[in-house]
């Protein structure tokens, strides 16, 4: 399948069309077959189907990031996956710049570490806002002061944690933050020319906008590199989740408590006779004695019974379910 343009791109080629800029005639495919030529210093082991499971499996992640995060932040908290590639961990290593708030994350069981990458101006924006600030971040980057790495640590533990759930339809993982590092030349985890996916993430926190990078080596993901597919990973999900939520559903329902009550009957009374009523006085109902009653749960009428008693307090026994709503 050749590559679609977007709608921005088909208006510029109409354009340049139009204006004589691009021939019409050099755009003609040729019918020959285009050799790509395969680099082996980057051998591809992300297939596009991984790279896209790891998107849905970051876009759950980024939800639970914005429902947990406003908790600490006290500001709203939007994420999105904006992109993820393949690409060497010396390439990611080399764009970053110093200093910058480098978490390294054990990704037990698996083998091997992954990075998750905050962006500096998010980083003083946090540190900011848990000090009681407004949440801004500095005009001129500094480095980072040991009071605010335990600051920041602290929130990374936190992302850290919220990772289980996601990874649960493919492994089940303990992931815990080994360490920070704010010179990106300190944490070669894996070789740089290991094979790397990078997920890209952009946070914004109130009116602070930044991006978060997680880099996942090959090597880490190798044994379950064959559960990174859409058509696994949807089916276990699915599967998994319907289970868990009925059972969770259940639970809850089992233990809500609802209002019951039996009408004996009804009658009418006017205003007067009710202003003047005195103990002893009899009301007249529209029912008889040996009449079922109707039971209601809740506003639904559910039952039908008998009066009666049990050990000195009044009762009714069912003598029929209405399935009907």
């Amino acid at each position: 399948m050749g590559d679609v343009l977007s709608q921005n791109e088909i208006d510029n080629l109409l354009a340049a069309l139009n204006s004589g800029e691009l021939d019409a005639e050099e755009i003609k495919d040729s019918g020959e077959k285009t050799v790509k030529n395969y680099d082996f210093a980057r051998p591809s082991k992300f297939s596009k189907d991984h790279l896209r499971t790891l998107e849905i499996i970051f876009e759950n992640y980024g939800r639970l990031l914005s429902t947990h995060l406003p908790a600490y932040f006290r500001k709203s908290v939007q994420i999105e996956v904006v992109n993820s590639e393949a690409i060497t961990y010396s390439e990611f290593s080399n764009a970053l710049s110093n200093p910058v708030i480098l978490g390294i994350i054990n990704f037990s069981p698996l083998e091997g570490n992954i990075v998750m990458e905050v962006a500096d101006n998010l980083g003083y924006a946090i540190v900011d806002r848990m000090l009681g600030g407004g949440g801004q971040p500095l005009e001129k980057s500094r480095d980072f002061t040991e009071i605010e790495l335990i600051i920041l640590e602290r929130i990374l533990n936190i992302c850290t944690n919220l990772l289980v759930e996601p990874w649960q339809s493919v492994v089940d993982i303990t992931p815990r933050l080994e360490k920070i590092e704010t010179n990106s030349q300190f944490a070669q985890i894996i070789s740089p020319s290991e094979m790397t996916s990078i997920i890209t993430m952009n946070l914004q926190i109130g009116n602070v906008e930044g991006l978060m990078n997680i880099g996942i080596p090959y090597t880490c993901v190798e044994p379950v590199i064959d559960k990174l597919n859409t058509k696994y990973w949807y089916s276990t999900m699915q599967v998994k989740d319907d289970g868990m939520y009925q059972e969770a559903i259940e639970s809850v329902i089992s233990k809500t408590k609802i209002p019951i009550r039996a009408l004996l009957g009804k009658s009418t009374v006017s205003v007067n006779d009710f202003m003047n009523l005195q103990p002893g006085d009899i009301i007249r109902l529209d029912t008889n004695v040996e009449d079922e009653l109707d039971i209601y749960v809740g506003n639904i009428k559910k039952f039908t019974a008998l009066p009666g008693a049990f050990q000195d307090v009044y009762a009714v026994r069912v003598t029929s379910v209405i399935r009907e709503e």
